[in-house]
């Protein structure tokens, strides 16, 4: 059985494409990107444990695979649905709502991590 390495490796290029054709050029992904930024500093900053490190970068990948989705999908609709659509409409809308529950989860998640430090730090 032979392993084909170039294949993967090209796979992995696609994967980095498509993600470097979403940075830049959609508003709220690089809202989370720097959020991401500021989270891992407050994270350092905090000297946070390892399993609070590892809910905070399992929050950050869901955002940012959802947000990446949403992205997907907005395209693909606006591609095959060019003029406006009520179900192309919600279409995007529930996209849209996924990335938001999971934005809502990792402020949640956020917020039970860092507000003992905070409340630490400021009193």
């Amino acid at each position: 059985m032979h392993y084909d390495y170039k294949k993967q490796l090209r796979s992995f290029g696609y994967a980095w494409k498509g993600i470097r054709s979403c940075v830049g050029k959609e508003q709220n992904l690089s809202f989370h990107l720097i959020t991401t930024v500021c989270v891992v500093t407050a994270g350092w900053c905090f000297c946070i444990t390892r399993g609070e490190w590892i809910a905070i970068v399992l929050c950050i990948g869901m955002v940012i695979a959802a947000e990446l989705f949403n992205s997907a999908i907005e395209r693909l609709v606006d591609f095959v649905s060019p003029q406006h659509h009520p179900v192309a409409g919600q279409v995007k809308d529930i996209a849209a709502g996924a990335v938001l529950v999971c934005a809502l989860a990792a402020i949640v998640v956020g917020l039970i991590i860092f507000i003992p430090y905070l409340t630490r730090f400021f009193l």
